[in-house]
């Protein structure tokens, strides 16, 4: 087997095996904590910039379905597990997760001890690295990894969104959506259509997939569209979705949704959540190593109740001065729009995971509700944004 290696801006080298595309590529190395998810995570808009270690010891075993992916083309810029799999036992399967590596010119890296690189991430923060299949030279990788721009500051939006606007149609299908009761109808009525603009951030598909599922009427627009565009096309509501990298990078998108707070009902996912709290006045910082996983508890400030997250960022949100977030009390604050409370903390390291606005139509949340991969626990928030915002409208 030939031999590959991972070279940290630190200096550390972790010395492996070729797998996939044979080459070279370079990127911010983080750690994902999900058990099974590999193909979604390959191919999840916000990991663009991202050299992705699964923590998780064996990848691949059940292969590659087509409909599992989550947007057109792989986007993390490498790969790092502990073994691939060469068998797939899977009656979905289409493929080998080692083929798929290939054909989709995905560089990776294999056998090297994962337990260490995620304690080393964990201890000195997420950080540029080089994976390489060419270059053997320890030392000049290190300097390569030295020389990989940071993700702070880059816009990686303007480099996943879509060019124009489109229609999905596409629910989940047989796939179940909602678990929770509270997920259901409150009354008897018959389902309302909403029409819903989805900015594109780098959305993953299964976003889609649960607004088409709660009867929604979706349409797609680019990172980069005005709110006069927005508005032209007379949207019951406006979702906000995921993507990569710095929301500071991209004040565009900040300087759009705040032209369009108040005017209609908002839901933003993860990057989405972060935009939104930048256009109400909140503060970003920089995680020392992120959030990635499907294992990510979460506890609602008003219910007290612990949800089970699917989580991909790198950074946080919260009101100016308040990078700790780690009190377990509602907080509320003032912006220039009106009073905003956070809702949701991580109980990992207490940062605000969810908001919703008080004297507006508004609700966010860091983590992702859709998952894919992760658990369905907050599938319900599509349908709340629907029942306890929209209605809102017409009051």
């Amino acid at each position: 087997m030939k031999k590959a290696l991972l070279a940290l801006a630190d200096g550390t080298v972790f010395e492996g095996t070729a797998l996939g595309y044979a080459g070279e590529t370079s990127g911010e190395v983080v750690f994902n904590t999900a058990m099974t998810g590999y193909q979604e995570v390959l191919t999840d808009p916000s990991y663009k910039g991202q050299i992705v270690v699964m923590t998780c010891s064996q990848i691949g075993n059940y292969g590659i379905a087509r409909e599992d992916e989550e947007s057109l083309r792989p986007w993390a810029e490498g790969f790092i597990v502990r073994e691939a799999s060469q068998i797939a036992s899977n009656w979905r399967s289409e493929e080998s997760f080692s083929n798929y590596m290939v054909r989709l010119k995905i560089v990776g890296i294999e056998g090297i001890d994962t337990r260490a690189l995620t304690r080393h991430i964990r201890d000195h923060g997420s950080q540029p690295g080089v994976i390489s299949h060419l270059t053997l030279n320890p030392e000049e990788l290190i300097e390569k990894a030295r020389h990989t721009p940071s993700i702070v500051g880059q816009d990686l939006v303007s480099q996943v969104t879509c060019r124009k606007g489109y229609s999905w149609k596409d629910g989940t299908g047989a796939w179940p959506t909602e678990i929770s009761a509270e997920s259901q109808p409150s009354n008897n009525k018959e389902p309302v259509s909403y029409k819903i603009i989805v900015f594109d951030f780098g959305v993953k598909l299964n976003i889609l997939r649960r607004l088409v599922d709660v009867g929604c009427d979706v349409h797609v627009v680019p990172a980069s569209t005005s709110a006069d565009a927005v508005k032209s096309l007379a949207p019951d509501g406006i979702l906000l979705s995921n993507g990569p990298g710095d929301p500071d990078a991209v004040p565009y998108a900040v300087e759009t949704v705040r032209a369009l707070l108040g005017w209609r009902p908002i839901f933003g996912i993860c990057l989405g959540h972060q935009i939104l709290g930048l256009a109400l006045g909140l503060e970003s910082h920089k995680l020392k190593f992120g959030h990635h996983g499907a294992n990510h508890p979460v506890l609602d400030l008003r219910t007290r109740k612990v949800e089970i997250t699917s989580q991909n960022h790198n950074f946080s949100v919260g009101p100016p001065g308040s990078h700790d977030l780690d009190s377990q009390e509602p907080e509320i604050f003032q912006s220039n729009w009106g009073q905003v409370q956070i809702t949701h903390r991580s109980l990992n390291d207490g940062c605000c995971e969810g908001m919703l606005g008080l004297d507006m139509p508004i609700m966010s949340t860091q983590y992702h509700p859709e998952a894919s991969p992760g658990p369905h626990d907050s599938a319900y928030l599509f349908r709340q944004f629907l029942e306890k915002l929209m209605p809102q409208q017409n009051t």
